[in-house]
């Protein structure tokens, strides 16, 4: 049976054998995410017989697939996730989640998670504040998310009013 299509482009993201645990890491930190499928090796293929071949999956309601590839390409900076949140603590919540066991934090609101996969971090009023007409304020923010590795949204909406 072949499903409809929902969404007309996603992303899919290359592991070593590690998709089946990332994707369930991941759809375990957002609201309106699940596992949406799961195909595995059988036998003769180029990993074990029952690992994950690829696993479709829904974060905050977009499809993305992760294949186990083997060790030929690696997830880089390149590619990153852009998470927008809505306070403080929701920021301070997947910033710790996602830095669980071996992630590592990186300038700017970026992190690295424990399986590579680079994201971003960031208040969802920061597009707002990026769009100002003022460049003034543009740049003291800008020049605000410099100096820091997690965002804080109270530095941020200081150096947009000149605080």
């Amino acid at each position: 049976m072949v499903m409809p299509q929902e969404q007309k482009v996603s992303t899919c993201f290359w592991f070593n054998s590690e998709a089946e645990e990332a994707a369930n890491f991941y759809v375990s930190l957002f609201e309106n995410s699940r596992i949406t499928g799961l195909l595995r090796y059988g036998k003769g293929a180029p990993l074990p017989e029952g690992t994950a071949l690829t696993v479709t999956f829904t974060l905050a309601g977009t499809e993305f697939m992760a294949l186990n590839g083997g060790p030929r390409f690696t997830l880089s900076e390149a590619v990153s996730m852009v998470v927008y949140c809505d306070g403080q603590a929701e920021i301070d919540r997947l910033w710790d989640a996602l830095l669980a066991h071996g992630g590592r934090e990186q300038q700017c609101g970026w992190l690295k998670d424990r399986f590579g996969l680079s994201w971003q971090i960031v208040p969802s009023n920061l597009r707002e504040i990026m769009r100002d007409p003022d460049p003034v304020k543009v740049s003291r923010v800008m020049g605000a998310v410099m100096t820091m590795v997690k965002l804080d949204i109270a530095k941020l909406e200081a150096a947009y009013r000149g605080d």
